[in-house]
């Protein structure tokens, strides 16, 4: 007995379009997921108050970068990566040198570098010395004599009299520091995964209708 098999060119094409449909479903559905786990990432930087800067270091990627593929890939990624991992780990920062890290206080001032003013900037600018104060029960300290000006902060005092001259607290100096948490990028990583096989399906179906 011999069985013959023809296989319907209809049948065929049918196949390959499937095949097409599925593509292009998975590449777009790759695609929504990446960009909103973009958006996700962003929106929790600028919630956290770390500023539009640091949450357009979030970028997203679709592989491939052209044409469609049944093996589609999102890929985001931070260009601050260093930053943005510190605030979602929340990690333990020590002196590289095993020294004491100093905590700008409010009569310090900000760098005029932008963030926070380190000792030798703040001695360079207002021309006083700090001195170290040791404290057993808290951080211990440096310290400036001066005067506060309308802004709180230490300034060398003109008064040849001492008057309003005072001894202004500069800088906590302690062993290391907690940083706190302010980020969960793992939370929305997971919420993208999970919605890739719900929008792989709707891109399939609009592609059908369409």
């Amino acid at each position: 007995m011999k069985l013959k098999l023809d296989i319907d060119p209809d049948i065929v094409a049918m196949m390959a379009a499937e095949v097409a449909a599925g593509e292009r479903a998975v590449t777009a559905a790759m695609r929504e997921a990446g960009t909103g786990l973009k958006s996700a990432w962003r929106l929790q930087i600028t919630g956290a108050g770390l500023g539009t800067r640091l949450a357009n270091s979030i970028r997203s990627q679709t592989f491939p970068r052209s044409g469609e593929s049944l093996d589609a890939a999102a890929l985001v990624w931070s260009k601050a990566p260093v930053i943005v991992g510190a605030h979602d780990a929340g990690p333990l920062i020590r002196s590289k040198n095993g020294f004491w890290l100093a905590i700008p206080l409010p009569a310090a001032g900000k760098s005029l570098r932008g963030g926070r003013i380190t000792p030798g900037e703040w001695e360079r600018r207002r021309g006083l010395r700090l001195r170290f104060v040791y404290r057993r029960t808290g951080p211990s300290l440096l310290v400036a004599e001066g005067r506060l000006n309308t802004k709180g902060q230490a300034v060398v005092s003109r008064s040849k009299t001492g008057r309003g001259k005072v001894t202004a607290p500069i800088f906590l100096l302690v062993p290391q520091v907690k940083l706190p948490k302010r980020l969960d990028l793992a939370r929305d990583a997971e919420r993208a995964v999970d919605s890739v096989p719900g929008l792989i399906v709707a891109n399939w179906v609009e592609g059908r209708i369409g």
